[in-house]
């Protein structure tokens, strides 16, 4: 146990991205690994659990693409994630991580016994997961879908339905781990929830662009 002042050292980014269907997580993902590498793709990889998504931009660049199986159980995610660092990968994709939310919710309904005891079975395979995330040497982005519901809203005297987002699909508070969290809406516009790099607190709503992932990428060198 030692006392020492306090300092900031070079960091490797762990972010989150959480948004309804459609509305850009995995092309937003794309554009800030592209800015986190300086324009080198060989060094992105994207854990795939959307049924082949993360191939609809390779016009962006020759990243690469790890389609990822069910059943989506924190310990595939994180042979995954050992896979692509293992291959030298700096930014490393996992779209998404609701998946894994949504395995561990429908095994825990599967258990016999008392519901509330069974969760000592769940919470130490989610912590492993997200442990695994936060200690990794790579730049991690994390997408998340969320709860989806519509709004009726004015527009030139009509009222015009408009989706928008919800409770992201992950256990409660698994924000709180990361260092950015960018939320998008279905118009592609972000806002950051959560933010302790200082880059984008109390900032207008923006489009993500590769960047932005330069900014950050620049604020992880700084230290």
């Amino acid at each position: 146990m030692e006392l020492r002042k306090s300092e900031r050292k070079n960091a490797k980014i762990k972010m989150a991205i959480q948004a309804p269907s459609g509305a850009g997580k995995t092309y937003s993902s794309l554009l800030l690994a592209k800015g986190l590498t300086n324009n080198q793709f060989s060094k992105v990889a994207i854990i795939d659990t959307e049924n082949g998504s993360a191939d609809l931009y390779s016009h962006l660049g020759e990243y690469n693409v790890l389609p990822l199986q069910p059943p989506y159980t924190p310990e595939n995610y994180i042979k995954a994630i050992e896979l692509c660092e293992k291959k030298g990968m700096e930014v490393i994709i996992i779209d998404s991580i609701s998946h894994c939310w949504d395995y561990l919710l429908e095994y825990h309904s599967s258990l016999p016994g008392n519901s509330f005891t069974n969760w000592g079975k769940i919470t130490p395979r989610q912590n492993a997961f997200v442990q695994k995330i936060l200690q990794s040497p790579s730049h991690i982005i994390s997408t998340m879908r969320v709860k989806q519901d519509y709004v009726l809203n004015n527009r030139n005297g009509k009222m015009v339905p408009e989706k928008v987002g919800l409770k992201a699909v992950q256990r409660d508070s698994v924000d709180y781990e990361f260092t950015v969290v960018f939320d998008l809406d279905i118009k592609h516009f972000a806002k950051s929830s959560k933010d302790r790099t200082g880059l984008f607190s109390d900032k207008p709503e923006f489009i993500i662009t590769a960047g932005v992932g330069k900014r950050i990428n620049e604020w992880c060198n700084s230290g």
